[in-house]
């Protein structure tokens, strides 16, 4: 693993990712299996909490039922007759019997036997008087008067939870003291068994039941009051052992002082006793230590594999990110694309390149249309150049024509609304779409028409149309004197032969303007003109004328090899064919005459000398080359000299807030395009680009060389929005302007420091 991939956010980020992939689910499986071994083992406890209540509930049961026996036992004994217990003589027989019944019963402390309105009471101790008995056993919660009324009135089994408090007797605690009416299950028992156990013999037998668990263990009696409780940690609030009586028999989970609760709840249905178990849950947790520490083993065995599985994925994801990022960093090296990670980074470089070609696209869509209309070649263009511009030539007509005013140049904003109008046209009821292209001449603007032929037209009647449709949509700008001149070429087939088109437009535009007879001049109706030429129309001489003053050599080997063609007939004599040859010769001279191509018209007299017409034909076409790349040098010429004045203005008006292209290209007269092109073509940067320089090196300097507030200095470099320049020239130097100032001046300082030791 590189090094300095760990230097990289992103690569982090990748890694970070992958382990939360990793560990999520992976902690999600651990909780799971740790929770499900936790609700086994509780789910086992409850289980065998529940057997164990069953199984108290029902040794309680059986030692209750044996109570009542006795009671019934007792009842029918002879000898604990009321007439033989009062007798002195059989009294000690009767103690004796009592005694007898005490024994086999583990949980009987004390047994007395009572007969109704009776101020007597018997015990295995002997006959005492109720005085007496008040005085021996005296209990905390249960008056002598209401032991007195319970042993008189009770006739169903009354069990009763209290508390002795006699001083001999105070060992005895807690008891609970059961009567038993007899003769049991009698409507008018004649006296009572009551019974005295501890409440240790109770508890005793549901002690176990917790085990090693903290908790409590409760028997309720039939009316909700404890009978007996066996707790191991802090007991309950009182009407939260209250709520647990209520519960139905089963397992419980409830909330008890802020925790959550396991409860077990069994009930008897020989007297209505419920047995109830309370443990706090979080306890089962820590019971499956073993459980844990296996999970706990594999889980960081599995993290740790996983983080190498992360680190290679991760390397993996990274590597072409990072090399697409070395990519845009070495394309476009500024501050702003070296911020963030490398995918912001890429995102930046790609916003920059997108603001790049959004300012440049009208242009180049501008410069690729000017192409088409020299050069012709539209199959060439790529489908994705096509589809970047939003061009389609998919139709089966094209044409060109040409749009002028005399005036244009001196409305900047008029010769705007119509490029904007005619940038892109669609006439969905003629099937014609139209794409402006501006010219370099300020007042001429050409459009490209592709159309599909109507069958039910003639051709040059929907030529007609669409340009009247076009007209139409110009004089819709409501421009007071700016009726356009309109020059229309010849529709062809194939987008390839547009510049043949161009240069038919270029001549009619040209001819109508001379004429002004016509706002529209087709040249397709112009070769049906009579002329003085017999086999080559005027038309085809103006297409010749206007071909060469485009330096389109093309156009003009279009026009003079037919010509040649048409000459090859038997019928023609010499002198026709001298005048006629003659047609062409003169046109190409005063085409080069008024281009002010002269040096090569001493090579046309030499040229005439010829033995064939394809000697002649040859001759004409060296003759319209050299014109062709004459002018081809002139504009060029024209073109850099044009340039090295742009250049010299715009160094000279820089700091002009209200310079632009468009300022320019009115003070030169120079379209838009044609000057965007022309500058980005001389000095390697957009004219945008130059100008930022220029006002960036001004900025810089006067930074360093004076102490004018950063406002004052950007307005005087003619830049209006000093929030955005501060940004835009951090961006190109790292810097703020204050950071720059103050940069600049410490190494001044240090400079002059160093000279003065010197």
């Amino acid at each position: 693993m590189k090094r300095h991939y760990f230097k990289s956010k992103l690569f982090k980020k990748y890694i970070w990712s992958y382990l939360f992939i990793l560990l999520i689910p992976l902690i999600m499986i651990t909780v799971f299996i740790y929770l499900s071994a936790v609700t086994n083992l509780r789910t086992e406890i409850e289980r065998s909490h529940l057997s164990q209540l069953t199984q108290s509930r029902n040794i309680i049961d059986d030692r209750i039922k044996e109570l009542s026996n006795i009671a019934s036992r007792i009842a029918y004994d002879e000898r604990l007759t009321p007439y033989r217990i009062h007798d002195p003589y059989y009294s000690r027989e009767a103690i004796d019997a009592l005694n007898q019944y005490t024994a086999p019963s583990a949980i009987i402390s004390e047994m007395f036997l009572y007969f109704h309105n009776d101020n007597r009471i018997y015990s295995t101790k002997g006959m005492s008087s109720l005085d007496v008995f008040h005085s021996q056993f005296s209990f905390n919660n249960w008056s002598s008067a209401d032991v007195i009324q319970d042993l008189n009135k009770v006739t169903f089994p009354l069990m009763r939870p209290t508390e002795l408090t006699s001083d001999h007797l105070a060992s005895q605690g807690s008891v609970l003291a059961y009567l038993v009416p007899i003769t049991p299950n009698s409507p008018n028992p004649h006296g009572t068994v009551m019974y005295l156990i501890k409440q240790s013999e109770l508890s005793s037998l549901i002690s176990s039941i917790l085990g090693n668990y903290q908790g409590q263990s409760y028997i309720f009696d039939n009316y909700g009051s404890i009978l007996t409780a066996n707790s191991q940690q802090e007991s309950l609030k009182e009407n939260e052992v209250s709520s647990l009586f209520q519960l139905a028999p089963g397992i419980h989970s409830q909330t008890l002082d802020g925790k959550d609760h396991s409860i077990v709840s069994v009930k008897s249905e020989e007297n209505g006793w419920t047995y109830v178990t309370v443990m706090p849950s979080d306890q089962f947790f820590s019971s499956v230590v073993h459980v844990r520490s296996i999970i706990i083993m594999l889980f960081c065995i599995v993290v740790v594999v996983g983080a190498i599985i992360a680190l290679l994925l991760a390397r993996i994801q990274y590597q072409p990110i990072s090399l697409l990022a070395e990519f845009a960093n070495s394309r476009f090296k500024t501050s702003e694309s070296q911020q963030g990670n490398e995918l912001e980074r890429i995102k930046n470089v790609l916003q920059e390149y997108i603001s790049r070609v959004d300012l440049q696209e009208p242009y180049a869509r501008n410069h690729f249309l000017s192409m088409l209309l020299k050069y012709g070649n539209a199959q060439g263009a790529t489908p994705d150049m096509l589809k970047a511009f939003d061009l389609q030539f998919n139709h089966s007509q094209h044409f060109v024509m040409i749009l002028g005013w005399k005036n244009m140049q001196t409305i900047p904003h008029n010769r705007q609304e119509v490029i904007q109008l005619l940038t892109q046209v669609e006439f969905p009821a003629l099937s014609a779409t139209a794409y402006g292209v501006e010219l370099t001449q300020l007042d001429q603007v050409a459009l490209i028409v592709s159309f599909n032929l109507d069958r039910s037209a003639e051709p040059f009647v929907h030529v007609r149309r669409i340009v009247e449709a076009v007209r139409s949509n110009v004089l819709e700008l409501d421009m007071l004197d700016m009726i356009p001149m309109i020059g229309v070429g010849t529709h062809y087939p194939s987008p390839d032969q547009l510049n043949q088109s161009f240069i038919e437009a270029c001549s009619a535009y040209e001819l109508g303007m001379s004429s002004e007879q016509s706002t529209v001049t087709y040249f397709e109706k112009l070769s049906y003109t009579t002329n003085h030429s017999v086999l080559i129309p005027q038309s085809a001489l103006l297409k010749l004328s206007q071909s060469l003053k485009q330096g389109s050599y093309d156009a003009a080997k279009q026009v003079i090899r037919p010509a040649f063609k048409n000459l090859q007939s038997p019928d023609i004599s010499p002198l026709l064919l001298r005048c006629i040859t003659f047609d062409i010769l003169n046109t190409m001279l005063r085409s080069a005459f008024e281009l002010g191509v002269h040096h090569d018209m001493q090579n046309v007299a030499p040229n005439m000398i010829f033995h064939s017409l394809d000697e002649l034909e040859r001759n004409f076409l060296t003759f319209a080359s050299q014109i062709c790349d004459e002018v081809e040098r002139t504009h060029k010429n024209e073109e850099l000299s044009l340039m090295d004045q742009i250049v010299d203005y715009i160094n000279q008006h820089y700091t002009d807030s209200s310079l632009s292209l468009e300022s320019i290209s009115f003070e030169f007269a120079v379209s838009p395009s044609h000057i965007s092109r022309t500058f980005k073509d001389k000095m390697g940067l957009n004219f945008i680009q130059h100008i930022w320089k220029k006002r960036m090196e001004a900025v810089m300097h006067l930074l360093k060389t004076t102490n004018d507030p950063l406002k004052d200095i950007i307005m005087q470099v003619g830049y209006l929005d000093t929030p955005n320049f501060i940004r835009k020239f951090k961006k190109d130097t790292g810097y703020t302007p204050g950071q720059y100032r103050k940069l600049y001046t410490n190494i001044d300082a240090t400079d002059d420091s160093s000279d003065l030791e010197t």
